[in-house]
């Protein structure tokens, strides 16, 4: 993420880090990366999934412990230009390299679990965390409102060493939030680029000039192939080590100039591919422009609650109905539909499973066409990226709409009747209204979702694994009703599963269960797009890893479902009725 190596050349300067205690303040957080953070840096099982949101709930806390104002803004669409895509896809081959050797054991990399976004942005609502979901790239975004309000950002995207902000970045490597003093206040560190501009003699201007031509997500000059020669005449490209050797020759050079247009018209470029020196600069000038502060930002959402103003959209915007900016600032709608509808291609996400197997994501291909097709009309084509065994490959997706949605627009589509709407969500998955009215309906989307997963699963889910999803399903309400403070032993024998050593995970069912997440997470996304005609469930509750593939065990060890729950009479009733409901249908 960012510029290669630039975090550890930051660290390794020493004096541009300044110690320091933070508290009673805003601070802008970058939403996508640290949800990452949390989740990569704590303890929960990686290889069964889920089990997360309660570090989340740790981190705000410690912020409010210490007067901190979190604004937490999350990345929405990409560039129009796709100048990014490069790079996402290398980092979806990176993810099914990892995903492969996770699924076999032979790495304790990470991967992030299929809901944890929906999590994240679920648990910021419960906890009234002021979020927004950037329309584009957030970091321009992020930058800008903190500028607005001169209080820092806080990421541990390097970037953000680039951004020209006032008040500074505190990187999340250093912001010791669950060692929080007495003084209740968070030791961290803080950068800023006037620190970094005098150690290095440069003008602040020339920062974006830098991380261009050293290379971000955007622009990578050594693979358009172009090199440097310096003045003591050693040739050297951007990605090749030692990089901090690259840095400081690149910042001396830059240290001459003044003034940005100076520096790009004589960077000392070697050409050695088929690209001119013209396409370089056009690549360097795109780079450059990430780091721009805007005017615009989201202060107005986060102030009024009011959605950015249509006419001050980029051009490339303009195929949002109006209707749709609200709820997609808001996170209620998924960000991805952007794509769509410029009709750019879709990545699709990594998990543990098998990999001898078909994606997971083909299980959910259909709701996804029915999204697809409530977008752009029957019949248009979508292309999707996704796993191929252990290759990321590219298909082209054909978008269908159901018959109740034939009359039904885009631009017209949150006016629509709910009961309409409901009619495309469950005509979508296969479920009829009757199927789900002995379900509370905090859980018939969940219900819906097992239904048209116990259907199309491959290979199909056994009675255990339905058996356990459904007992996830209890456990969930069980976690809704503890708000309520109802405890019992049937919660506590649950916990107590979550609890246990976590065996290897058995490599068919996280196979299985990867296809109910992806399943749900496309369910969701559906339901948003049809603005909720299904009540949307709490994702923390609805899954968790560990304990879905304890109770698989247990349950094909001959434990009866009635017996994991015997001495609660409702959850009981509550188990049987959704099982009956799937079974009879």
């Amino acid at each position: 993420m960012g510029i290669q190596g630039l975090t550890g050349f930051i660290d390794q300067c020493g004096t541009l880090l300044k110690d320091g205690h933070f508290r009673n303040s805003k601070v802008v957080i970058d939403g996508s990366n640290i949800y990452h953070f949390l989740y990569f840096n704590s303890s929960v099982d990686q290889q069964h999934g889920g089990d997360y949101e309660d570090n989340v709930c740790k981190f705000f806390k410690a912020l409010r412990d210490c007067g901190i104002e979190p604004y937490v803004i999350i990345d929405g669409g990409s560039d129009h230009n796709d100048k990014k895509f490069e790079t996402l896809r290398k980092r979806a081959e990176s993810k099914i390299d990892t995903a492969n050797k996770l699924s076999r054991g032979l790495c304790r990399d990470r991967i992030i679990p299929t809901l944890a976004r929906q999590v994240f942005k679920q648990v910021m609502s419960s906890l009234r965390v002021p979020f927004a979901q950037a329309i584009f790239e957030a970091d321009q975004e992020i930058a800008s409102l903190a500028q607005r309000w001169n209080c820092p950002v806080l990421s541990n995207d390097n970037d953000f060493y680039i951004f020209d902000i006032q008040a500074g970045f505190l990187p999340m490597s250093h912001f010791q939030w669950q060692n929080s003093s007495v003084q209740n206040d968070i030791p961290c560190k803080r950068y800023t680029t006037t620190s970094f501009c005098r150690h290095f003699n440069i003008n602040s201007q020339l920062l974006p000039v830098f991380a261009a031509i050293a290379g971000n997500d955007y622009v990578n000059l050594n693979k358009m192939g172009f090199s440097f020669r310096w003045k003591d005449n050693s040739p050297m490209g951007p990605n090749r080590k030692p990089r901090f050797v690259f840095f400081n020759k690149l910042l001396k050079w830059l240290a001459s100039f003044q003034e940005k247009q100076d520096a790009l018209e004589n960077v000392p470029l070697i050409r050695h591919g088929e690209n001119d020196m013209d396409t370089a600069l056009q690549a360097l000038f795109q780079g450059i422009e990430t780091y721009q502060i805007q005017p615009e930002c989201l202060e107005r959402f986060f102030n009024d609650g009011e959605a950015p103003d249509p006419g001050l959209l980029p051009v490339h915007l303009s195929v949002l109905p109006d209707w749709t900016l609200l709820p997609l600032t808001k996170g209620t709608l998924p960000p991805y539909m952007i794509y769509i509808l410029q009709r750019r291609p879709v990545i699709q996400g990594v998990q543990v499973e098998d990999h001898s197997l078909p994606s997971g994501n083909i299980t959910s291909r259909h709701i996804r066409q029915v999204f697809y097709g409530m977008l752009l009309g029957e019949g248009s084509e979508v292309e999707e990226y996704d796993r191929e065994d252990t290759n990321l490959t590219s298909s082209m997706v054909t978008a269908i709409l159901p018959s109740a949605a034939q009359q039904l627009q885009l631009a017209m589509l949150n006016q629509a009747p709910h009961s309409v709407r409901l009619e495309v969500f469950l005509e979508t998955v296969g479920v009829s209204q009757s199927t789900l009215n002995g379900v509370p309906p905090h859980l018939r989307l969940a219900m819906a979702v097992t239904y048209y997963w116990q259907r199309r699963a491959h290979p199909r889910p056994d009675l255990p694994l339905l058996q356990a999803l459904l007992l996830g399903l209890v456990y969930a309400e069980f976690c809704r009703q503890r708000k309520s403070q109802r405890e019992g032993p049937v919660l506590e024998r649950m916990r107590g599963l979550i609890q246990r050593h976590a065996l290897s995970p058995d490599l068919g069912v996280a196979h299985v269960f990867s296809q109910w997440n992806r399943c749900m997470r496309d369910g969701l996304d559906l339901n948003q797009l049809l603005c909720l005609p299904l009540p949307e469930p709490q994702c923390a509750w609805l899954y968790k890893g560990t304990l879905l593939h304890q109770l698989v065990g247990q349950l094909r060890r001959g434990v009866t479902p009635d017996s994991l729950l015997m001495e609660d009479p409702s959850s009981v009733q509550l188990y049987r009725a959704m099982l009956e409901a799937i079974l009879n249908s």
